[in-house]
């Protein structure tokens, strides 16, 4: 590809990065993303995705099934002193690791003609309505559009000053794949204090747990295995899934300063996508949902400008803002409040005994947190 000859440049090749850059190049567009590690690689993810993203994976000609996604249909949830709840999930989901589908994707933006760059992006500048990117390995870019997908933490978030990294965040996310019995159409949070873990299947018969935690309550602990056995495996239904599982990594993958900050969905002029432009708490269940259906409104919108259908850059920034926030802004209100209930120890058997008197209201608020299927 030609430098010149960018419309386009990704920087992030996660679910949003990859879905938009396919998408882009579907349209006739030239798309160069830019990602620093290589692919597959496995990521702290709860790795379990909204049935709404399906149409639109659809037109991207991405089938998860074919690759050995699990269908999920159950919710079972648990509080830390082991009461439960289960319901059937309004519009249900799958489950398929990071490592399987950001590799698929990444086939799938190649075979579509997008350009694959691993590299690591050190500074983007905007002057005369053009973008430069600068990257580590001393190369440079021209572009007229720059998607933003460099996740929920980055060097280039310290470079632009965005108000959240000022903030220190006090979670840790850590994420093990293992064998073991665990039914394959249901996925499970639970709640221990300090944090809550989420369990599903995904392909090979894996069971993905992935957990959440505070900091401040890990730390007193010497290890990762001494901070289970005693917080995570008071929650009997975890300990059961952990101690009758075997683990498939040599040591379990770790991501701290986590953060759920409000941020900007524009910065810089840059189009922000998927976490880069808000995260919801992983106690909901759907960001990986959230993150592909941030790339088709990016997408389309992007589409537009590019082809004349907007008198400026500032009102085709704008409309993206306002597109973002209608869509996202009350599930991360509601991922926040939700969260904050069950952080509360004492309140969460309450809320759980609540929810047995009144079990229609669980499929409400899951809906809460997740979307309608995508219109494409």
């Amino acid at each position: 590809m030609n430098k010149t000859e960018i419309d386009v440049i990704v920087i992030g090749g996660g679910l949003a990065g990859l879905t938009s850059a396919i998408h882009l190049s579907k349209k006739g567009f030239k798309v160069l993303l830019i990602e620093k590690n290589g692919y597959p690689k496995h990521k702290v993810c709860g790795e379990y995705v909204s049935n709404e993203v399906l149409p639109y994976f659809n037109f991207l000609g991405f089938n998860p099934f074919e690759f050995g996604a699990k269908r999920i249909s159950e919710f079972e949830l648990t509080t830390h002193n082991n009461k439960n709840i289960t319901a059937k999930l309004p519009l249900g989901g799958f489950g398929m690791s990071r490592h399987e589908m950001d590799f698929q994707l990444y086939q799938l933006a190649l075979k579509n003609g997008v350009k694959v760059l691993q590299d690591t992006v050190e500074d983007v500048h905007f002057n005369n309505d053009s973008f430069q990117v600068e990257t580590k390995e001393n190369q440079t870019f021209q572009s007229k559009i720059i998607i933003g997908a460099f996740g929920k933490r980055s060097n280039l978030d310290a470079k632009f000053q965005r108000k959240f990294i000022q903030k220190k965040s006090p979670y840790l996310g850590v994420k093990i794949h293992a064998s073991g019995e665990f039914p394959e159409e249901k996925v499970a949070l639970h709640n221990f204090k300090g944090g809550y873990c989420g369990v599903s299947k995904v392909e090979n018969d894996h069971i993905n747990l992935c957990y959440i935690t505070n900091f401040k309550a890990f730390k007193k602990f010497k290890d990762i295995n001494a901070f289970q056995d005693e917080v995570l495996f008071k929650n009997e239904a975890l300990k059961q899934i952990f101690q009758n599982s075997k683990p498939e990594f040599k040591k379990p993958l770790t991501i701290s300063q986590i953060s759920f900050e409000t941020k900007n969905p524009v910065e810089n002029h840059m189009i922000m996508c998927g976490d880069t432009a808000g995260m919801i708490h992983p106690l909901c269940g759907n960001g990986m949902g959230m993150a592909i259906r941030s790339a088709q409104i990016a997408s389309e919108l992007i589409i537009d400008y590019l082809e004349g259908k907007f008198d400026s850059r500032a009102n085709f920034e704008n409309a993206y803002t306002k597109r973002w926030k209608k869509t996202f802004s009350l599930r991360l209100k509601a991922g926040h409040t939700i969260a904050y209930l069950f952080r509360q120890n004492w309140l969460a058997p309450k809320l759980l005994v609540l929810l047995r008197w009144f079990p229609f209201l669980v499929p409400q608020i899951i809906k809460m947190t997740h979307g309608k299927p995508m219109k494409v």
